[in-house]
């Protein structure tokens, strides 16, 4: 088992992911995100927990993606509770997270909007769900 870097600032938490990402790291992508996290992902679906976005991104990384780093908003904390956003720089909305900070002060996502669509905008895809 792999030995991750956490993120000590709420910010972190998109770097690494942007890491992961290009390198193919599914496990690792999912280690950013809480047991328990839910993200909106197909568009116009939610994913839920860590296991089933693990297969998401597994899925996603089967078409060899390559993200950029995006300059993130400020963050807004309150006590062991922060949203991240930042805006695309393909300009297409925002992208937003709240994480939670854990016991040993890292921070994962719990819920994670990557993408804001109009639902008559949507076209599901097919991943698999939990």
């Amino acid at each position: 088992m792999s030995v991750y870097e956490k993120a000590y600032q709420p910010e972190d938490i998109t770097r690494l992911l942007v890491e992961r990402v290009n390198k193919g790291d599914a496990a690792g992508v999912a280690e950013l995100y809480a047991d328990d996290a839910v993200i909106a992902f197909p568009p116009g679906q939610i994913t839920e927990g860590r296991e089933a976005i693990r297969r998401l991104w597994e899925v996603l990384m089967s078409s060899n993606p390559k993200f950029e780093p995006e300059e993130p908003l400020p963050t807004l904390i309150s006590g062991d509770i922060a949203l991240t956003a930042t805006p695309p720089k393909d300009g297409a909305g925002a992208r937003a997270q709240v994480v939670r900070r854990q016991p040993d002060g890292s921070w994962l996502r719990v819920l994670d909007q990557p993408e804001f669509v109009r639902p008559e905008s949507v076209q599901p895809e097919s991943v698999p769900q939990s």
